[in-house]
């Protein structure tokens, strides 16, 4: 049993990495269940010979909340700081969501292209004015893929610490 949970635990820290890039799945907390399955069917222990602690896993818990949270709210808070409008913002989500369809290419200029094509016909903007909330909107995706992986990254650091 332990060295099932172990092998679903490893697997989920790598999803949860993948997650982070893709859009459709939720990267950190299925790294985090990850965590979770270690810390509750499987006695390992780090280097010095510690379990993994309660501790250890509601910070982890309360970051992946926090990093899910701002995956939703910095692209918006970019693009709206770089003169976007609401339209942006949703043109540079509807534009990630259809570059799924493209990868990898299309995840990176699918929020560009779909906040710029918002600006120029919702918002009436022009090229110019269009062009900084585009680009602002591809920022803010980079910021929030990051702040994802980096919390991803760590969480499959402490499955592969504690898996003794």
């Amino acid at each position: 049993m332990t060295t099932l949970v172990i092998i679903l635990a490893v697997i989920l820290g790598f999803v949860g990495l993948i997650g982070c890039v893709l859009p459709v799945l939720p990267g950190p907390p299925i790294s985090w269940i990850g965590m979770l399955l270690i810390y509750i069917f499987s006695n390992g222990t780090n280097s010095d010979g510690e379990p993994m602690s309660t501790r250890l896993l509601i910070i982890w818990l309360i970051l992946t909340v926090v990093v899910t949270i701002m995956d939703y709210i910095v692209p918006s808070w970019v693009t709206r700081k770089t003169g976007g409008s609401v339209y942006a913002s949703r043109g540079a989500l509807a534009g990630l969501l259809l570059g799924l369809f493209v990868p990898p290419v299309g995840i990176l200029i699918g929020p560009v292209i779909g906040a710029l094509l918002a600006e120029l016909a919702l918002a009436g903007k022009n090229l110019n004015q269009s062009i900084k909330p585009a680009l602002g909107a591809f920022l803010g995706v980079m910021c929030g893929t990051g702040l994802k992986l980096i919390a991803s990254g760590f969480m499959l650091y402490y499955i592969f610490v504690y898996l003794r």
